[in-house]
């Protein structure tokens, strides 16, 4: 595997993404997880609207000179005062070379603190990719200059670090949404990668299902083409919180409406999508329908999965199309 570097240039999303989840947790009331803070219509209607303003950035990836690149997915971290795990996740994904970094919602447990500890966990991993892909230019102390691209530099505030969560509904209730946007901006989006020099691209998009709908602000969003049918697409990925299928009888099953349900796994087929990865239940399943691949990740939560295990997800995607997937140990235990 080819260690590459995802240039951290300042690429304004296409579209806007989040997820959402019905889970149980001793730190939010029944009435908290049944009903979110906001609509999925407003979260997106705001997103979008950071998106048109240009106030939304992630990482450009070029991959077209390398025989591979992986990224690295996790789930439902569900922090509260420890972030061991999540903290983890980046490590193993920045020692590992991952171009970026997704998780599927439900990332804190809407407190105020909480979201404050997950804010410095964050910032803590970003010193750490900028000292492993940087380094300072000896004429300026505040710009960085890649170790892999000697031609791009970038002052600190503005290198974008490649975490892209998608919110849950765990993220949403208690008014968790204005701290979720607050950090992260938008609950709805996509980014291409590019991996041939004629301009294919691998397409990532993230969906907003936090309140178990697509809502109808993102439908049409979508139909207006989240996935172009003219862009030269080998294959395409999409992130979302709330499950489509039941892993088994004794897990919650997706709370989509059914018509909405069916729309969207028909949407999936006709994007070829490659993989769709869900959170939500804290139940591995693995499965294939319509050609799709659909994964659902365990929580990667300390508390919800105290022993070590394998609650990350890495695919590497092959210079010559192919994309396969493992299931990466997380090893940290509260102290």
């Amino acid at each position: 595997m080819v260690k590459i570097f995802a240039k951290t240039v300042l690429a304004v999303f296409t579209a806007v993404v989040a997820a959402g989840s019905l889970t149980s947790c001793d730190k939010v009331s029944a009435t908290g997880i049944l009903v979110g803070g906001t609509g999925v219509d407003d979260r997106v209607e705001m997103s979008y609207k950071y998106v048109q303003d240009g106030l939304i950035y992630g990482v450009e990836g070029d991959a077209s000179q390398e025989e591979s690149y992986s990224f690295i997915v996790g789930a439902d971290s569900h922090i509260a005062d420890d972030t061991g795990r999540l903290e983890e996740m980046f490590d193993i994904g920045i020692e590992h070379g991952d171009m970026f970094y997704a998780h599927l919602g439900d990332l804190a447990d809407t407190k105020a603190e909480y979201y404050i500890n997950t804010k410095k966990c964050v910032d803590k991993a970003k010193k750490k990719f900028v000292m492993e892909y940087f380094t300072q230019s000896p004429e300026d102390d505040d710009v960085w200059v890649s170790k892999y691209e000697q031609d791009y530099s970038e002052k600190y505030d503005d290198i974008v670090f490649p975490f892209f969560p998608v919110v849950g509904n765990h993220d949403i209730t208690h008014n968790g949404w204005a701290l979720f946007s607050t950090i992260f901006k938008s609950s709805f989006y996509d980014f291409d990668i590019q991996v041939s020099e004629d301009g294919t691209v691998d397409h990532f998009i993230f969906l907003d299902s936090a309140n178990g709908t697509f809502g109808r602000k993102q439908i049409e969003l979508i139909e207006e083409g989240v996935a172009d049918p003219d862009k030269k697409t080998r294959n395409v990925f999409v992130f979302t919180h709330t499950n489509f299928f039941r892993p088994s009888t004794t897990q919650f099953a997706s709370t989509y409406p059914r018509e909405e349900l069916y729309y969207m796994l028909n949407k999936f087929e006709r994007w070829n999508c490659t993989f769709v990865f869900m959170g939500h239940v804290h139940k591995w399943d693995d499965r294939m329908f319509s050609n799709v691949h659909y994964l659902t990740l365990d929580s990667m939560g300390e508390r919800n999965s105290p022993n070590p295990g394998k609650y990350l997800v890495r695919v590497t995607c092959h210079k010559n199309g192919k994309v396969d997937y493992e299931q990466v140990m997380m090893n940290y235990v509260k102290k």
